[in-house]
């Protein structure tokens, strides 16, 4: 992927995003992806998203791919490598 052109978003709650996180990640919580759909959309695709084990992080992702955004799951937050 093009670092440059990624967006990572943390789907993990504000308390867990606030102990550590992927430098230049946004924080918007799977309870509030689907609220925010058209402000994902107008952020630089592809987006990866992430969370603690992958799993919230794969809800958010088929719930965004369903409204057409290109985006990746990438699972654990540790794991996230922006220039992968």
């Amino acid at each position: 992927m093009n670092q440059e052109g990624t967006t990572i978003i943390d789907v993990r709650t504000p308390g867990e995003f606030s102990l550590g996180n992927v430098p230049g990640s946004i924080n918007i919580p799977l309870q509030q992806i689907h609220l925010k759909v058209d402000e994902i959309r107008s952020m630089k695709q592809p987006i990866v998203l992430c969370c603690a084990s992958g799993n919230r992080s794969g809800q958010a992702t088929v719930l965004l791919a369903s409204h057409g955004i290109a985006c990746r799951n990438g699972g654990s937050w540790w794991a996230v490598d922006p220039n992968s």
